[in-house]
């Protein structure tokens, strides 16, 4: 049992188990002590409880073990209350209670525990003065790590390595690194524990060149080195890109058949996928011939910052036991490579498995929804945010600012934004990207104006949104000169100035070309434009459509031709409607749905009563009009069909709307007298009575 509990095999734990009462053993003390032991060790809390509390005198010891046990599975406090029903305490309980609450970093209770225990006449002992430094560090009580300081100092009579590192990382966490370096130069003996930490506490203040010159002087000691040294300094290398000092590290771990060693290996993952040397990693990773979580997840980042989601997610699926850390890395990996389903569907899939999220999941999860602009599914997500304590998280509130402005709901998008207490700039960002994705360029810069009374300093992000929203509404001038016709003059005022424009600048002199026909200008916007972002495909095919519409049909063929040589395709039009939890997508011509004919007789219906108002002019006349029809046009017809007539349809598309289904969409409005929300590639359009939130511009 007690080979099985240092394995962590559970199973084979329950195999033992059953041998024991096979054996009719169960009943003696030294089993019924044995089993608990192996259970906690194994993380078998549950099963460790139901042996536990069968035993009519349980020894002080498993008591102890219990906390331990505890602590892993429910948290410190249920580990109070456990030591509470103890029909007595040592010193090894009052100990194993304080690191509890210590390594939770409940630095503040375990300090009033520290001072309970001296007034219970318990003395502290090493241990217990290791834990409460450590509850300093963690709280930045510089008051009390030096109040300690004394008292070790009186009652101890001196320092020795375990108590001298404990200090140092006190101080250096409390911002005294004077300090902790006059500890280390006092002590007596140094092992390698305190060199590292000394490393540890220099480093952590950007001091690098300092911390590999104090491991330089540790090696001249003769102090062994151990797998937590060097992957500290393997860190520090890798801050400062060293890299010929990182591989000569990597050399000597080699040599010394350290690399085997879990720590370092981990840190050599890390290294060699900062550097870009990804084979290498995963070369370190293989020859490791043990592994732990850590170790896993830096694989799967290293293969996720290479862009290789399958070989991350296969490296997923082959680990043996996963962390809600782990399942954070292969989630964030999905929604950054633009795989916001899939990730919707591992965190569906995670907590299926019962792995409770923390911020990071949930954050990311309420991202991907943004993404896809989902946003029943997004209401889910927050109702876990809530249920796990969670909402008041800033970064979380911020994806649910974003994710209710992505879906169009701008109203809840503020509720949220209101009732973040510690706004921080990205609080800021989002809400003013949310007005601006919206067309209210004032409401953009009121916020902007009120975020400047408070402690958070713009970034450009902030000025990209202030931008954005002005130039949604027409209100920025090189936007107001292009769409009045004056390109000429817009284009003097984007080369005069004072910083390099962006692709809002560029695309805004791309889209006044577009309006009024004007292909060299185009050309020279969409060179901008290409070197700000190679991939959209976008831009190329609306300076196609210029090029069409000036009659420059060998400037048509031209732009094919370079979209194939540079190998970007035209991304598919589509367009989805959330009803009842379901999202129904929709193409162009758009066949294969089981309503699709309702859908076309209600389009049809719909288009005759626009022409009726005589405010709509079809690009070709009405006996011969095409009868081929945009997805946008299809979402809003079954939208139609579906949904109540008091509630807003929002219907969500991937590429940028067209002229005329912006024209129809608005009439849409007109005659059903109905609220329509669209998003495109570029914003939201909110439709009113036959007005556009924008105006037309679009």
């Amino acid at each position: 049992m007690k080979a099985c509990g240092c394995l962590g095999c559970t199973p084979f734990a329950l195999q033992l188990h059953s041998l024991v009462v096979k054996l009719r053993l169960a009943s003696h003390i030294s089993i019924q002590n044995s089993l608990v032991d192996m259970y906690i060790k194994c993380g078998a809390i549950g099963f460790a409880e139901s042996v536990f509390f069968g035993i009519e005198e349980p020894s002080l010891f498993y008591w102890n073990s219990m906390i331990y046990g505890y602590s892993r599975l429910y948290g410190a406090y249920k580990a109070i209350d456990l030591f509470a029903r103890m029909p007595e305490h040592d010193s090894v309980s009052w100990n194993r209670l304080i690191s509890v609450f210590s390594q939770h970093g409940l630095g503040e209770k375990c300090l009033f525990l520290f001072l309970e225990m001296c007034d219970r006449g318990f003395n502290p002992n090493f241990m217990t003065y290791g834990s409460v430094l450590s509850a300093c560090a963690s709280i930045g009580d510089i008051e009390w790590g030096a109040h300690l300081h004394a008292r070790v100092l009186r009652v101890e009579h001196g320092l020795d390595a375990y108590l001298g590192s404990g200090l140092i990382d006190m101080y250096a966490k409390c911002g005294c690194l004077e300090l902790a370096r006059h500890v280390f130069d006092c002590l007596e003996e140094r092992n390698e524990v305190s060199w590292t930490c000394l490393i540890t506490s220099v480093a952590q203040f950007g001091l690098e060149e300092d911390a590999l010159a104090l491991f330089n002087q540790m090696r001249q000691a003769f102090v062994v080195l151990d797998d937590v040294t060097l992957a500290t300094v393997l860190g520090v290398c890798l801050e400062q890109n060293h890299v010929a000092i990182v591989e000569l590290l990597h050399g000597y771990t080699i040599k010394s058949g350290m690399d085997s060693y879990v720590p370092v290996g981990n840190a050599i993952i890390t290294m060699y996928s900062k550097f870009g040397d990804f084979e290498k990693a995963y070369l370190a990773f293989r020859l490791m011939p043990l592994r732990d979580t850590i170790s896993w997840t830096a694989m799967i980042t290293a293969f996720s910052q290479n862009g290789d989601i399958s070989r991350a997610h296969e490296c997923f699926d082959l680990m043996p036991e996963r962390n809600v850390i782990t399942w954070n890395s292969m989630l964030s990996t999905y929604v950054q490579h633009g795989l916001s389903e899939e990730g919707l569907k591992l965190y569906v899939l995670m907590r299926r498995k019962g792995v409770e999220p923390d911020w990071i999941s949930l954050a990311t999860s309420i991202r991907a929804c943004a993404d896809l602009a989902v946003v029943k599914l997004g209401m889910q997500i927050v109702s876990h945010a809530i249920k796990f304590a969670l909402i008041s998280d800033v970064s979380v509130a911020n994806s649910i600012v974003t994710m209710y402005s992505r879906c169009g709901q701008i109203n809840e998008a503020q509720k949220v934004f209101d009732s973040i207490h510690m706004k921080n700039l990205i609080s800021w960002n989002a809400m003013m990207a949310a007005y601006a994705q919206n067309g209210l360029g004032k409401k953009v810069i009121e916020t902007f104006e009120d975020m400047l009374k408070t402690e958070c300093k713009p970034d450009h992000i902030s000025y990209i949104s202030v931008r954005s929203g002005c130039n949604h509404m027409g209100l920025v001038v090189e936007d107001m000169l292009g769409r009045a016709g004056m390109l000429d003059e817009a284009k003097e005022l984007i080369d005069e100035m004072p910083f390099k424009p962006n692709a809002t600048v560029w695309g805004a002199l791309l889209g006044a070309c577009r309006i009024h026909h004007e292909s060299h200008l185009a050309e020279t916007a969409l060179k901008n434009l290409v070197e700000l972002n190679p991939e959209d495909s976008g831009n190329y095919v609306l300076l196609a459509n210029i090029y069409a519409k000036s009659g420059e049909l060998e400037g048509v063929a031209n732009m094919r031709k370079l979209m194939k040589v540079k190998g970007i395709r035209k991304s598919p039009g589509c367009s989805w409607i959330e009803v009842d939890n379901t999202v129904q997508v929709f193409t162009v011509d758009d066949t294969n749905h089981p309503q699709i004919k309702e859908i076309y007789i209600k389009l049809e219906e719909m288009m005759k009563k626009i022409e009726h108002t005589e405010r709509y002019i079809s690009p070709i006349s009405s006996p011969h009009r095409s009868q081929k029809y945009h997805s946008e046009k299809l979402a809003f017809a079954f939208g139609l069909l579906s949904l109540p007539s008091w509630m807003p349809l929002y219907v969500m598309k991937n590429l940028r709307v067209c002229h005329d289904c912006h024209s129809v969409i608005k009439l849409f409005s007109f005659v059903t007298s109905r609220e329509l929300i669209m998003r495109d590639g570029f914003r939201f359009y909110h439709f009113k009575d036959g007005v556009c939130s924008f105006s037309d511009y679009w």
